[in-house]
């Protein structure tokens, strides 16, 4: 038998994929999400490292690995909550792809040796 959420007022069972984390399905998008939601700033700020960057990569693919692992875990899932991890999924690949951006923004333009046309 599962536990339910942790976060107050809520009692929706919390799966055995997020039981170290205490949070219902619905609850985990919502965090991954904020989290997300900070990452994108942060680096819209160009102020982010590359190692900064790594970490960010490495918790895309660690909440997109627990995002799998609920969504084909057991029980079966109604469809808004399978709707909702889609949705997180997609929210995890933006943020890869504007961190992708800002690093190209942020890196030095490469010298090829040619000068640049007169006009």
């Amino acid at each position: 038998m599962s536990l339910p959420c942790i976060i107050p007022g809520c009692k929706t069972p919390v799966p055995e994929e997020l039981a170290s984390l205490g949070l219902c399905v619905s609850h985990c998008t919502l965090e991954i999400e904020r989290q997300c939601t900070e990452m994108r700033l942060e680096t819209a700020r160009g102020a982010t490292t590359s190692e900064r960057r790594a970490e960010i990569f490495r918790f895309i693919g660690q909440q997109g690995g627990l995002l799998a692992r609920v969504a084909t875990g057991t029980p079966r899932l109604p469809d808004e909550i399978k709707a909702r991890i889609l949705s997180t999924f997609l929210t995890l690949m933006n943020l890869r792809e504007n961190v992708e951006r800002a690093a190209a923004r942020a890196a030095p333009p490469t010298q090829t040796g040619a000068t640049p046309a007169k006009r």
